[in-house]
């Protein structure tokens, strides 16, 4: 078999049967508030949807990638684009449809149910979270450990080239051509009253043009590594009806997580005394991604820093595109009604510091590299608006939020204007340049 199926050796297969057990068990605590009957303080409910949650999305992560060996590429590519995600659209699907419930029952201004905040203002409270930690944390992570694995090997061996930052292949400039294009889109946002159905279809639109120009990649074998290689290395029946099993047990675990684990988050929030928008905009994103935070950790750690930081990228495509072009649709079907997905309050300040940051991460990344120093910018400027948020508190929410725009905004343009040239090879490629030619190593391109 090819690479990514390689033979396991068999002092390494235990630990691999005992991580997919772990991930599997995980559920144990949620299966059993479930359906037991059981009663334990909101917290404590919290944590066992919530690992619940991270169980069945390590187990999708590892069934995705091995689904790849059995069907198309375009195929492979569009599942993969919906199950990588899956997690986070669930528990951001739960707050916009109480928001649609929220809106038929008692009217346009989106009030809580039962005393709770606003569903409208969670759901996007939610997704920008889920969006900024994708950049903030998980690009920067990636440089962070190619940078010390390399370091340490120069150590070992002067002889190893210097390193000068994560270079990605010239084929990804379609997925930035595409964020380029759905954050532009996306600045329109705060400055309107509610994300609509025109929203929806604009943002969704330029998922499936994303989807159908990475369609065309050449397919290729998938480099497999841990349980899903393992798993990859089953005859093929087997294999199949293994990655079947994964799939639908962990489609079943996070149908029934995600909402119990959104209502204990809010209600840990309301009976602890802390703020109810940080745990939904931070502790839920987390679980939901950080099997893909960790599966991208330990590429780098490999230094395969192509499909590490490649494979964060991507989902930062479907994020803001299909996710935020899904709420309203939700919110609609909930609503029984036409009406947007209401932006009220803070939220707008929220989804125009998300779009600027993403505005900034574009402009860093145009010729397709991340040194040390940008990632440590990237990082730096998402921790300084955190803690300001939180060291400020309500009192200065609002201003810390706009300062960082303002800040993400300037940087921004100031980079794109100062790379232009980048720019354009940059959408050159990813727009209109053959596939073949992206992938062909022999073709010099524009960085």
């Amino acid at each position: 078999m090819g690479e990514g199926t390689d033979e396991i050796h068999e002092a390494g297969r235990p630990i691999l049967r005992i991580a997919v057990m772990a991930a599997a068990l995980a559920a144990a605590p949620a299966i059993v508030l479930q359906f037991g009957g059981a009663h334990v303080p909101y917290p404590a409910e919290a944590a066992g949807f919530g690992l619940a949650i991270v169980g069945a999305a390590f187990l999708l992560s590892w069934g995705a990638e091995v689904a790849q060996l059995d069907i198309s590429a375009g195929l492979s590519l569009a599942v993969l684009a919906l199950v990588a995600v899956l997690p986070e659209y669930a528990v951001d699907f739960v707050f916009a449809y109480k928001g649609g419930e929220s809106v038929r029952m008692f009217g346009p201004s989106c009030p809580g149910l039962n005393g709770e905040p606003s569903p409208c203002s969670l759901a996007l409270a939610n997704m920008t979270g889920a969006n900024r930690l994708l950049i903030g944390i998980g690009w920067t992570a990636v440089v962070f450990v190619a940078w010390y694995r390399t370091r340490a090997k120069n150590k070992k061996d002067p002889a190893v080239p210097h390193w000068r930052g994560v270079q990605l292949e010239r084929s990804h400039s379609v997925e930035f051509s595409f964020l380029a294009i759905a954050t532009a889109y996306s600045l329109t946002l705060p400055l309107k009253h509610s994300i609509t159905l025109i929203d929806a279809v604009v943002l969704i639109g330029i998922f499936v043009l994303y989807s159908v120009r990475i369609s065309r990649a050449p397919a290729e074998e998938p480099h497999l590594v841990g349980p899903a290689r393992w798993i990859g290395s089953f005859a093929t029946p087997r294999r199949r009806a293994t990655v079947i099993g994964l799939f639908v047990f962990s489609a079943f675990v996070i149908v029934i997580s995600a909402e119990p684990f959104a209502h204990a988050l809010v209600e840990t929030g309301s009976s602890y005394g802390i703020s109810e928008f940080f745990l939904v905009q931070w502790v839920a994103p987390l679980a939901s991604e950080a099997p893909e935070f960790i599966v991208a950790i330990l590429f780098a750690w490999r230094l395969n820093t192509n499909s590490a930081l490649g494979a964060l990228v991507s989902s930062k495509v479907n994020q803001w595109t299909l996710l935020v072009g899904s709420l309203p649709i939700v919110f609609a079907i909930a609503s029984r009604s036409f009406h947007g997905l209401p932006i009220a309050g803070v939220q707008r300040e929220e989804i125009l510091l998300t779009a600027a940051q993403s505005l900034f991460a574009v402009a860093v990344l145009v010729n397709l590299r991340m040194s040390l120093a940008e990632a440590g910018w990237i990082f730096g400027l998402f921790m300084a608006q955190f803690l300001a948020s939180i060291i400020g508190g309500e009192t200065w929410h609002e201003e810390v939020l706009l300062v960082g725009s303002g800040i993400y905004l300037v940087a921004g343009v100031w980079l794109l204007a100062k790379s232009r040239d980048h720019l354009r090879a940059l959408l050159h490629n990813g727009l209109r340049a053959p596939y073949r030619e992206l992938v062909d190593k022999s073709v010099p391109g524009e960085r």
